[in-house]
């Protein structure tokens, strides 16, 4: 859930439950693969606020989430104290082999949603996340992830490079801002092969995505632009370079995403991103 390469946390429980609270209610289809049994162990990575990580632990042995944001860990814990088999932890996902309780073939499934594209951002630590992620699985053990996949919220992406750079940012230096991996599938499949992993399901899905309603301050697509984009806006040296860069970001994309008359009360009123997603079931070979 957290961008790794961010010296800040900008992720709050209450900025993702204004922003972004419909993330963990589409996954319907990704936790159908993971078939959760009741004698599995998961491990989630990058698993946020714990929201999906809880609903794990009802159909398994045990679910541990692990998430670089000290802030959505801290709500996890406070939500689910009195859950016995269900811990969270913060540590940084790039670096699952540092982590204190890394152990090999530890868990029977490991679970990741929303998450990856943020934690495979830097090339320098892409395969290691997926050897590692191989590492702790036991033989015959699953590896179910939905993540944004290439073309994910490219309107969104567009928007926020055209603002930083209107602010005085280089193209250049636009694009390595992103903080996001968006792979293709092909490109996903050979990482995966790559690391010993056999590929038993990969689809793409468009999905057009309706965001959270405006309320006050948060929300809608300002609350996502301020939250998602945090890393293109803290490149900007102003707090006004920075409220101006969030303004064009939404006035440019008003247009292209409302649909309807953007009236909550209507069917299809709203203001839609269009998401793409890459959701993968792999395994790890019993022998």
């Amino acid at each position: 859930m957290t961008d790794q390469h961010h010296p800040k946390d900008h992720w709050t429980p209450e900025a993702y439950l204004t922003s972004a609270s419909f993330v963990p209610s589409l996954a319907t289809t990704i936790l159908e693969w993971l078939n959760p049994q009741p004698d599995d162990i998961i491990l989630d990575l990058g698993c946020g606020d714990g929201a999906l990580t809880s609903q794990l632990k009802r159909r398994s042995l045990s679910v541990t989430g692990v998430d670089a944001s000290a802030n959505l860990i801290t709500a996890a814990k406070k939500a689910h104290a009195a859950t016995a088999g269900l811990s969270f932890h913060v540590h940084d996902c790039r670096y699952l082999a540092r982590w204190v309780n890394f152990q090999e073939a530890a868990y029977t499934k490991v679970f990741s949603n929303a998450a990856l594209h943020w934690i495979l951002r830097d090339p320098s630590s892409r395969a290691s996340v997926l050897r590692d992620t191989y590492a702790v699985l036991k033989p015959g053990g699953a590896f179910a992830f939905e993540m944004g996949g290439a073309g994910n919220c490219a309107e969104a992406h567009t928007a926020l490079m055209a603002a930083v750079v209107r602010q005085g940012v280089s193209i250049q230096d636009a694009r390595e801002l992103c903080p996001w991996f968006f792979p293709s599938e092909s490109t996903m499949r050979r990482m995966l092969l790559d690391v010993g992993f056999s590929v038993e399901k990969m689809e793409v899905e468009y999905r057009s995505t309706k965001l959270t309603a405006r309320k006050e301050d948060s929300g809608g697509i300002e609350g996502w632009v301020r939250l998602m984009g945090a890393r293109f806006l803290d490149a900007l040296d102003s707090e006004e370079k920075r409220e101006v860069a969030v303004r064009e970001v939404c006035e440019l994309l008003k247009t292209v995403i409302t649909h309807g008359d953007d009236q909550e009360d209507e069917k299809d009123g709203g203001m839609f991103l269009g998401y793409v997603r890459l959701r993968v079931l792999a395994r790890k070979p019993a022998v």
